[in-house]
């Protein structure tokens, strides 16, 4: 029986889903008999695979670099999975649009710097006019909340999953759809 192949990303986010993720301990072990994790921050992966069957996807999309990315995740992943709040509603990211690009830029860049104020370029990508959640760039299979979601309800979702069956977020965890 060949293993699943999973596979974690994170856009604009601050890192929490994916430490809920680690928070799973043992559990870990117990899912690595059913999965493969070919692509993640937490190993060293440097290119996105073809035909992942699940990917977890924790943070908003806010720049050119996370646009790009969810695409080709999409185009390569069977079923995935918005993970935490910013990739459901924005979430802290998507504080932003309220401000503008321009006016958040002079504020940071300008404003707020005492030496060499510069705006960022090169090796920074491009800010989107909005923060967008997951679900407003590409289609999206499995929602689940929570800022971040607790292990548990991870460990819930990637055994269903696993197992061939869409988790019931709305009866088994304690956040809901």
């Amino acid at each position: 029986m060949s293993k699943a192949k999973v596979a974690t990303i994170w856009l604009d986010g601050c890192s929490g889903c994916h430490m809920s993720f680690l928070d799973l301990d043992e559990r870990l072990i117990e899912l690595s008999e059913k999965m493969e994790l070919v692509y993640s921050p937490l190993v060293d992966f440097k290119e996105f695979p073809q035909d992942v069957d699940v990917t977890l996807v924790e943070g908003s999309v806010s720049n050119e670099g996370d646009l790009h990315k969810i695409l080709q995740v999409r185009e390569r992943t069977r079923i995935l999975v918005s993970l935490g709040d910013c990739a459901v509603t924005g979430n802290v990211p998507g504080m932003r649009n309220a401000i503008g690009v321009e006016p958040l830029f002079t504020r940071a860049y300008s404003q707020n710097v005492t030496v060499h104020p510069q705006r960022p370029r090169g090796a920074v990508p491009a800010l989107l006019e909005t923060v967008k959640p997951v679900h407003q760039v590409v289609p999206v299979d499995v929602i689940v909340a929570g800022c971040p979601p607790s292990a548990s309800t991870i460990y819930y979702v990637v055994s269903e999953l696993l197992a061939g069956r869409m988790p019931e977020l709305e009866t088994h965890t304690r956040f809901g759809a």
